[in-house]
């Protein structure tokens, strides 16, 4: 109980931090909602796109260009409804899905893209324009897939986080840089040299595992080695995590950026809502990496002493095991994870150099919700945490959803300090 009151404390100092330094950390080059019309091959100009905000209030309205493409900025991260006027579609072009408007969420810091798929006309008769409403459960449904899915990416990087924490005992604030490093990664390789997007996130996650693996070999390996405290190290981490970041500012800049492919996609209809074949994809890689390294820990010798060291180092070390090889292993494992987990994230909402500094804050919380150093509470605690986040603005604006996960977790912790899956501790 008293481990999960520090990193409790510790979760909340971070969370009091980050918004002391809102004013400077707002250097997102400004939210927005974009996409390019393009029938077949050929773009289409001419067509009016029109923004507004969940009350109905204008937002922005804008004309394709000759590209076909078109961006309107918005104020702020949200929800916002698009629509598309059918009556400035060409001759002979229509919507495919018939759905010229559409409900959806942008992200802080994130360039949003707005996929209309356009097509050859039916017949010659004159178009009739669309109107689409979005009814409660609709909404209500599209929330809980998008929690899932997003707790899923949470669920990668706070299982590597649990991990270290559960060997290590450290506190990582610098955990979120690794999910950031698996981002730029992978846009580098896959837009910058140009390789195919599936070569590049896997070549992104191997990179995340290595870096892990160095930073425990040349930096806290020898902090171990130097028996630096646990603190000591947390405010340590503080401090890696700011060179990581602002490195990845100045090599980065601060803009939005999206990978060369799987950017928009014509969504499949699975009853009330339309799901994008690449967060399917996603969803289903997120499920089989978490069942493998959870079924790993509890099925295979390394899983076993990774336990037996996370249980009690001393012990593990005098049974003959490698406590430095094992907590090297679960670094390299984290570092992959995080890496993967940015990957996604990037693919999700785009990459920015401080999106693993804004979702460190969930993962956090994922990682106390669900049990510290529990592998399976992690899981738990991460869709938990996608849930509460995405659902609660039903009740409250987007931009405060993450504090529907922070209410949740503070509940929690009242009533069951060791977590949903942790296990009591006896003190004295």
């Amino acid at each position: 109980m008293r481990r999960a009151v520090i990193i409790f404390t510790a979760v909340l100092g971070f969370l009091l931090t980050s918004l002391g330094l809102g004013a400077t950390s707002a250097l997102a080059d400004g939210e927005s909602l974009q996409g390019t019309l393009v029938n077949g091959s050929q773009p289409v100009a001419g067509v009016v796109i029109k923004v507004s905000d969940e009350s109905g209030g204008p937002i922005g309205q804008v004309t394709s260009g000759a590209d076909g493409k078109w961006s309107v900025p918005v104020k702020s991260a949200g929800t916002y409804k698009v629509d598309l006027d059918t009556t400035t579609l060409p001759q002979g072009v229509t919507l495919t899905n018939n759905r010229p408007s559409l409900t959806l969420t942008v992200f802080e810091g994130a360039a949003r893209n707005v996929l209309f798929p356009l097509g050859a006309a039916a017949g010659t008769g004159e178009k009739k324009p669309q109107v689409a409403g979005t009814s409660t459960f609709d909404r209500v449904s599209g929330l809980v897939y998008t929690g899932i899915h997003l707790g899923l990416i949470i669920a990668l990087a706070a299982l590597g986080l649990s991990l270290i924490f559960g060997t290590m005992g450290l506190t990582n604030f610098a955990h979120g840089e690794l999910v950031t490093f698996g981002a730029l990664g992978c846009f580098l390789l896959n837009v910058t040299i140009g390789l195919p997007l599936v070569v590049s996130a896997i070549l992104a996650v191997v990179l995340g595992g290595a870096v892990g693996w160095f930073q425990d070999k040349i930096f806290w390996g020898w902090l171990r080695n130097r028996r630096t405290g646990l603190i000591g190290m947390m405010i340590i981490s503080i401090g890696v995590a700011l060179v990581f970041r602002y490195l990845y500012l100045y090599l980065f800049s601060g803009d939005t950026r999206q990978y060369a492919e799987y950017v928009a996609q014509p969504g499949i209809d699975l009853g009330p809502i339309a799901v994008a074949p690449k967060n399917l994809v996603m969803d289903v890689v997120a499920i089989v990496v978490l069942i493998l390294v959870s079924l790993a820990l509890t099925m295979t010798r390394l899983g076993k002493a990774t336990r037996a060291v996370s249980t009690n180092p001393s012990l593990a070390a005098a049974s003959g095991i490698s406590v430095d090889a094992i907590i090297r292993l679960v670094w390299t494992i984290g570092g992959a994870l995080a890496a993967l987990s940015g990957v996604m994230l990037g693919l999700f909402q785009g990459v920015n150099y401080q999106m693993g500094f804004q979702i460190l804050l969930l993962v956090f919380a994922a990682v106390t919700l669900g049990g510290l150093g529990t592998a399976f509470g992690a899981l738990v605690g991460s869709l938990v945490i996608g849930l509460a986040t995405q659902l609660s603005t039903l009740w409250i604006p987007t931009e405060l959803k993450n504090v529907g996960a922070l209410v949740v977790l503070i509940v929690i912790i009242l009533f069951r300090p060791q977590g949903i899956l942790g296990r009591r501790e006896r003190i004295g």
